[in-house]
C-alpha cells in the first residue's frame, strides 16, 4: 500500500514566530514611547502656556497707566484699547483687567465687559498670585490672576491672562505630526530589520518548528552518544565544535573538549593534520600512544567555503593485534610448509644414497639436518620461557631461511617468565616488526651474505630486546620520525604501520627504543617489567 509523502508541520516556524514577537514587542514599545511623548508634551505646553500668562499677567500689572486708568471714573475708555493690543503683540487668547471685586473692565467680547469674571480671584485681591486651569466665558483656558498696586501698595484692579485649551489642543496637534512620522518610520525600521532577522533564522532552521527543533535535538544527542565510533566536529579555526563519547574514549580524553584547539589536546601531529586537512580523507589508519584508529574525514562546504570537518574514527586496535597474530601464524605455516619442503628433498636424498648401497653417508646426512635444526630449537625453547615469543622467534628463523637471511639468535639471549608484566601480544608487536623490517633491510643491503642478529634478555630490571641486520641503515635525520604512522624506507604502498606500532607498544609501558648504527640499522628496546601498561 503506497505511503502519503511526508508534509510540512502547520505550526509556525521558529522564525515566523520570532519575527510575529518582535513586531508585537516594537508595536507596544512604539505605542508606549507614543504615550508618554503625548502627556509629556501636553504638561510641557500647559506648563509654558501657564508661564506666559503670568509673564504677561505681570508685565501688565506693573504698567503704570493700568494703575491710573483703574482709579479714573471710566477704566474701559483706555483699559479696552490697551487690552486689544496686548492680545495682538503676545499671542494670548484673552486679557482681563477688572475691578478688585471681579467687574471686568476689559474682554476680547466687549459684550461681557461690566460683568462679574468667571473664576478664583481670592489669592490675587490679597495680593497674591493665582494660576489654574478653569472653563470661562471663552471655554476651558490655563490662566493666571495678579493684582495691580498703586503708589501706596493697595489693590486697585486686578489682570487675568490666559490661553485657552483649544489653542493648547492645536499646538499638540502641530507637533503630534512629527511625532507620528518618527513612530511610523521607527516601526518601519524595526519591521524590516525583524523581518531580515527572521529570514535569516529561517534558512538557518529551514523553517522547522520549535517542537521539532526540541525533537531533532533529543534525537541528535541519543544517535551521538550512542553509536561506538567517534564523531569530532572541528571548526574552520581548528578548535573542536563537538566530540561525542567514543571520540573522547578513542582519543583518551578526559574532559568534553568542545571549545578547545585541537593543538593542546596532546594528540598525534600527523593525526591534527589529518582532522584539519583540506581534502578529504577515508579510512587512513593512525596510531596514538595506546591505540590504532582507522580515520574518515569529510569537509563540509556552504557556497563553497569550508565550513569545518566532520571525523570519524574507528577503533582498529583489537583488529591490528590479531593482525599481527595472524601474521605469526601464517610465518609458523610457512616455516613449517619450507620445512615440509626441505624434509621431503632430504627423505629423497636419504632413499637414494640407501638405493645406490651408501647407507653410512645416508645415516649422517639425516642426523646432520635433524641436529642443525634440533639444536635451533632446544636453545630457543631452554632460553625463553615466553611460549609466544619463542614460537616467533622460530617462524622469523625458518622464513630468514628461506629468503637466504643468516637469522642469529645470540647466546646470552635468556628470556624468564615475565608473568603479567609485559603480555605475549605486545611482544609479539615490538619483536615481530622489528624482526621483519630487520630482514627486508638485510635483503636490500649491497654486498655480502642478508644477516640479522636478535638478542632478547630479562631478569630483575629491565626487558632488553635487539635487533641488528646489516642492510643500508636508518639515515641519522629520518630517526626522529621513523616511529610515526606513513614513515618507510619501501617505496610500495601498504607499509609505515610497523615501526609505529613498535613506538606505540614501547610508549605503552614507559619503555625507549634507541636507534644506531653497525654496519646497518640497530634497534634497542628497554621496557620495564614492574610499569603496567597505560
Amino acid at each position: 500500500m503506497p505511503t502519503k509523502p511526508r508534509t510540512r508541520s502547520s505550526r509556525w516556524s521558529l522564525a515566523r514566530q520570532l519575527l510575529v514577537l518582535q513586531l508585537a514587542v516594537l508595536l507596544v514599545l512604539v505605542a508606549g514611547g507614543i504615550t508618554i511623548a503625548y502627556f509629556d508634551s501636553l504638561r510641557t505646553t500647559k506648563d509654558r502656556a501657564s508661564q506666559q500668562s503670568l509673564s504677561v499677567a505681570r508685565a501688565i500689572a506693573d504698567a503704570p497707566d493700568v494703575a491710573r486708568a483703574a482709579s479714573t471714573p471710566d477704566p474701559s475708555s483706555e483699559l479696552q484699547p490697551f487690552a486689544e493690543r496686548v492680545l495682538a503683540d503676545t499671542g494670548v487668547d484673552f486679557v482681563t483687567i477688572m475691578s478688585p471685586a471681579g467687574t471686568r473692565y476689559t474682554h476680547p467680547n466687549p459684550a461681557l465687559i461690566g460683568q462679574p469674571f468667571l473664576g478664583h480671584i481670592a489669592a490675587a485681591q490679597s495680593g497674591g498670585v493665582v494660576t489654574e486651569t478653569y472653563t470661562g466665558s471663552l471655554g476651558p483656558s490655563v490662566r493666571a490672576v495678579v493684582p495691580v498696586f498703586d503708589g501706596a501698595h493697595r489693590v486697585v484692579a486686578l489682570v487675568s491672562v490666559g490661553i485657552t485649551i483649544a489653542a493648547i489642543s492645536a499646538e499638540l496637534r502641530e507637533r503630534a505630526g512629527p511625532l507620528a512620522g518618527v513612530a511610523g518610520a521607527v516601526l518601519l525600521v524595526g519591521a524590516c530589520g525583524g523581518w531580515l532577522v527572521s529570514a535569516r533564522l529561517r534558512r538557518q532552521t529551514r523553517g522547522i518548528a520549535p517542537d521539532e527543533l526540541s525533537t531533532l535535538f533529543q534525537y541528535h544527542e541519543a544517535v551521538l552518544h550512542a553509536v561506538r565510533e567517534g564523531v569530532l566536529l572541528v571548526g574552520r579555526d581548528g578548535r573542536v565544535g563537538l566530540c561525542n563519547d567514543g571520540a573522547r574514549a578513542l582519543l583518551g580524553l578526559d574532559a568534553d573538549p568542545a571549545g578547545l584547539p585541537l593543538e593542546g589536546l596532546g594528540l598525534p601531529p600527523e593525526l591534527v593534520a589529518a582532522f584539519t586537512a583540506a581534502q578529504a580523507r577515508t579510512e587512513q589508519l593512525h596510531v596514538t600512544d595506546s591505540r590504532v584508529l582507522v580515520v574518515s574525514t569529510t569537509v563540509v562546504r556552504t557556497g563553497g567555503r569550508a565550513e569545518g570537518t566532520v571525523v570519524i574514527l574507528r577503533d582498529h586496535t583489537e583488529l591490528q593485534t590479531l593482525t599481527g597474530e595472524l601474521t605469526t601464524a601464517r610465518s609458523l605455516a610457512e616455516a613449517l610448509r619450507s620445512q615440509a619442503h626441505e624434509a621431503a628433498n632430504r627423505l629423497h636424498t636419504v632413499v637414494s644414497l640407501v638405493e645406490i648401497g651408501r647407507p653410512q653417508d645416508a645415516v649422517e646426512f639425516a642426523t646432520a639436518e635433524l641436529a642443525l635444526a634440533q639444536e635451533l630449537t632446544d636453545r630457543v625453547v631452554g632460553s625463553i620461557a615466553e611460549p609466544v615469543l619463542a614460537a616467533l622467534l622460530l617462524g622469523k628463523a625458518a622464513e630468514a631461511s628461506e629468503r637466504g637471511v643468516e637469522f642469529t639468535i645470540t647466546p646470552d639471549t635468556v628470556i624468564e617468565d615475565l608473568g603479567p608484566a609485559i603480555t605475549g601480544r605486545d611482544l609479539v608487536t615490538i619483536l615481530g616488526n622489528l624482526v621483519d623490517n630487520g630482514i627486508d633491510a638485510a635483503v636490500r643491503g649491497a654486498g655480502g651474505r642478508p644477516a640479522v642478529v636478535v638478542t632478547a634478555r630479562s631478569g630483575d630490571g629491565d626487558l632488553f630486546l635487539r635487533v641488528a641486520d646489516n642492510g643500508p641503515g636508518v639515515p641519522q635525520e629520518a630517526v626522529g620520525d621513523m616511529f610515526r604512522r606513513g614513515w618507510s624506507t619501501k617505496a610500495d604502498e601498504g607499509h609505515g604501520l610497523g615501526l609505529a606500532l613498535v613506538g606505540q607498544a614501547v610508549r605503552r609501558y614507559g619503555g625507549s627504543v634507541e636507534v644506531g648504527r653497525d654496519g646497518g640499522a640497530v634497534f634497542t628496546v628497554r621496557l620495564p617489567k614492574q610499569e603496567v601498561p597505560r
